[in-house]
C-alpha cells in the first residue's frame, strides 16, 4: 500500500517547512547562513540484489546544507564592527575552545580583548609597543590603550628658497670696508628671513627652533661656475640666544651661527659648512636652553640633524617649500579603525597612528562539513577539514570592511514561494494518503 510513502512525503515537507521557517526567522541576523533541506528517494533491496521494476517507498531527508554565499555589506556607525567579504570566518576563542563566525559585531571588554555578544574573543596577532606584529600562531586580540611614549627630535628637514636678490642686511664701516653687523634675532634688521618648527625633547616637551637666515655677501668676482653667495645660518630655541655648544661638535663662529650655505650662479645649493658626516648638505646642531629662567628646559640636551638638501637660491621671493621634523609628544589612543588586511591601526592624540593587532580569518576546503553550534558559530569537524588561517586578503581569504557587518543571506521573497511549494507538497502527499484510505476501504467493503 502507499501508505509509507505519502507518510515519508509528509515528513519530508515538515522538515523542508522546518527549514524554510529557520531561514525566514534569521533573515535579519547578521552573519546567518540559510540552509536547504536535500532529500533522497528510498527503495527496498531486492532478495537477488538486482531488479529494474522495484518501486520506491517514498523519501527521506538527506542533509541540511547551509548555503555560504555572501550576504550584503551593511554600514553601521560602530568602529568596533567587522563584516568579511569574501571567504572566511573570524577565529574565535572561548577559554582555548576554538569555534568560528561570521557574525562581526564585537565589542570591548573591561580588559581591552574584542569580543562577541556570547564574550568569545577574536583572535588574531597582537603587535609590541613598536606596533611590529609577532605573525606566529594566533591569540586572542587585546587592544592596548597605554599611552604612546614620547619621541625626541632627531631629525629636521626643510627646503626653502633664498631670494637672490636679497642684500647683506646691516654692515658698518665706509665701503668697500665694512663689517656685518652682529645677529640679533630681536632686531629684523639683522637678519633677512626666518623660519620655524616645533621639536620635542625627550620627555615630549614641545619647544620653538627658529631659523634665520642672513645674506652675509654679495655675489664674488669670477667665472660663473665659481660665482657663489653665501648666507649664514642662526638658530635660537625658546627664544634663547646663543645656544649653548654641542659636546664633539664644531664650536659655534664668533657670531654663534652654525654654519654657512652656499649656491652657485644657477642657484643650486653647494655647500654647507660645516657639514654633517653622513649628510653633505646637513648640519649637526645642538637644541639646548638653560635650566635657569622661566623657559621650560629641555629634559636631554638634543643632538639634531638639520637638513637643507633641495635647498635653492633663485630670482624669486623667500618661500618654505617643505618643512618635516621626526618628533612627537606622548598621546593617548583617541580611535581605532580596522584596514583591509585586518590590521587594526590606533589614532593617537599626538597626531600619530600605530599597528596594535591583526585580525586573523579561517577557511576550509569543506566549509559545509561545519557542524553549527547556534549563537551564529560553527565547530571545525572532521569533514570540513583543518582551517586555513591567514591574514584577510591572502590566498583566497576575503578582506575586511570595518564600521560595516554582513546580512543574513536568506532570499526572503524566494523562501516565501519555497514555503508555498512545501505546503502544496504536503498537501499532496496528505491526499495520498487519502486515496489509499479511500482504496483501502474499498476492498474492505468488498463481498
Amino acid at each position: 500500500m502507499g501508505f509509507q510513502q505519502g507518510l515519508s512525503g509528509l515528513n519530508a515537507a515538515s522538515k523542508s517547512l522546518d527549514v524554510i521557517g529557520n531561514n525566514i526567522a534569521n533573515a535579519n541576523t547578521v552573519g546567518f547562513k540559510m540552509a536547504q533541506a536535500q532529500f533522497a528517494d528510498v527503495y527496498a533491496n531486492s532478495l537477488s540484489g538486482g531488479g529494474t521494476n522495484s518501486v520506491g517507498i517514498g523519501t527521506r531527508l538527506a542533509t541540511v546544507a547551509q548555503q555560504f554565499t555572501q550576504g550584503n555589506i551593511t554600514g553601521t556607525n560602530n568602529p568596533l564592527d567587522i563584516a568579511i567579504n569574501g571567504a572566511g570566518f573570524f577565529r574565535m576563542s572561548t577559554n582555548g575552545s576554538i569555534t568560528y563566525s561570521r557574525n562581526g559585531q564585537f565589542q570591548m571588554d573591561k580588559n581591552g580583548g574584542l569580543v562577541n555578544s556570547q564574550g568569545a574573543q577574536l583572535t588574531g596577532y597582537v603587535a609590541n609597543a613598536q606596533g611590529v606584529l609577532s605573525t606566529g600562531a594566533a591569540v586572542p586580540i587585546v587592544i592596548n590603550t597605554a599611552d604612546v611614549a614620547a619621541n625626541q627630535t632627531a631629525n629636521i628637514n626643510t627646503r626653502v628658497n633664498l631670494d637672490s636678490r636679497e642684500l647683506v642686511p646691516k654692515t658698518t664701516g665706509t665701503p668697500p670696508i665694512t663689517t656685518l653687523v652682529a645677529f640679533n634675532p630681536t632686531d629684523p634688521s639683522t637678519f633677512n628671513k626666518a623660519t620655524s618648527v616645533e621639536v620635542f625633547d625627550s620627555l615630549g616637551n614641545p619647544h620653538i627652533l627658529q631659523t634665520f637666515y642672513v645674506q652675509s655677501n654679495r655675489a664674488l668676482p669670477g667665472p660663473p661656475s665659481t660665482v657663489t653667495k653665501e648666507w649664514d645660518v642662526f638658530t635660537v630655541v625658546d627664544g634663547v640666544y646663543p645656544p649653548l655648544t654641542p659636546p664633539g661638535l664644531p664650536a659655534p663662529t664668533p657670531t654663534n651661527s652654525i654654519g654657512k650655505v652656499g649656491f652657485d650662479a644657477f642657484g643650486k645649493l653647494t655647500t654647507v659648512t660645516p657639514s654633517a658626516a653622513t649628510t653633505p648638505f646637513a648640519f649637526d646642531v645642538r637644541i639646548d636652553v638653560p635650566s635657569t629662567g622661566s623657559v621650560t628646559p629641555i629634559s636631554t640636551p638634543l643632538l639634531v640633524k638639520y637638513d637643507l638638501t633641495g635647498t635653492t637660491q633663485f630670482g624669486s621671493p623667500f618661500s618654505v617649500n617643505f618643512l618635516k621634523q621626526d618628533g612627537f609628544t606622548s598621546g593617548k589612543l583617541s580611535k581605532f579603525n580596522t584596514s583591509k588586511d585586518g590590521s587594526i591601526v590606533g589614532s593617537y592624540t599626538n597626531g600619530t597612528t600605530r599597528v596594535l593587532a591583526q585580525v586573523v580569518v579561517a577557511n576550509f576546503v569543506n566549509p559545509n562539513g561545519l557542524q553549527s553550534l547556534g549563537d551564529n558559530q560553527w565547530n571545525e569537524t572532521a569533514t570540513s577539514g583543518q582551517p586555513l588561517v591567514g591574514s584577510p586578503g591572502s590566498g583566497s581569504l576575503g578582506v575586511l570592511a570595518a564600521s560595516s557587518t554582513e546580512d543574513s543571506n536568506t532570499d526572503l521573497t524566494g523562501e516565501l514561494v519555497n514555503m508555498i511549494t512545501a505546503q502544496r507538497i504536503y498537501q499532496a502527499n496528505a491526499q495520498t494518503i487519502k486515496t489509499q484510505d479511500q482504496i483501502l476501504q474499498t476492498l474492505v467493503n468488498l463481498r
